[in-house]
């Protein structure tokens, strides 16, 4: 079992950065698959950037070039730095983890760009 709790999340203007934390219940450094997530109001819940082990990151396009993620393993936590925000990046992001054959999500945090 993983327990995951997100933090961080806001109401930013347009153009502002903010940073998301999700910090874990137990040791991240066996997690290899650490993701964050997004829902927006009336939309499917979306893949946003992934954190490999040795802090590689994949992104959506959408994403790309605008958001920063990583992971620390002495704190157990996975960051989201989310640059040049838009209107169409409000919404609930969630982080995610797999861990073997199981799956874990935390609660999500809102971020609402004005």
């Amino acid at each position: 079992q993983v327990r995951l709790v997100e933090s961080g999340g806001g109401l930013v203007q347009a153009g502002g950065s903010l940073r998301l934390s999700c910090a874990a219940s137990r040791n991240i450094h066996s997690i290899n698959n650490l993701a964050w997530y997004r829902q927006a109001p009336g939309q499917e819940r979306e893949w946003v950037a992934g954190v490999g082990l040795r802090n590689s990151a994949d992104f959506a396009d959408s994403v790309k070039g605008r958001f920063t993620a990583s992971r620390d393993h002495d704190k157990n936590t996975v960051y989201l730095e989310l640059n040049s925000l838009k209107s169409d990046d409000t919404a609930v992001y969630y982080c995610y983890a797999r861990r073997g054959a199981d799956s874990f999500w935390g609660q999500g945090t809102q971020v609402t760009t004005d």
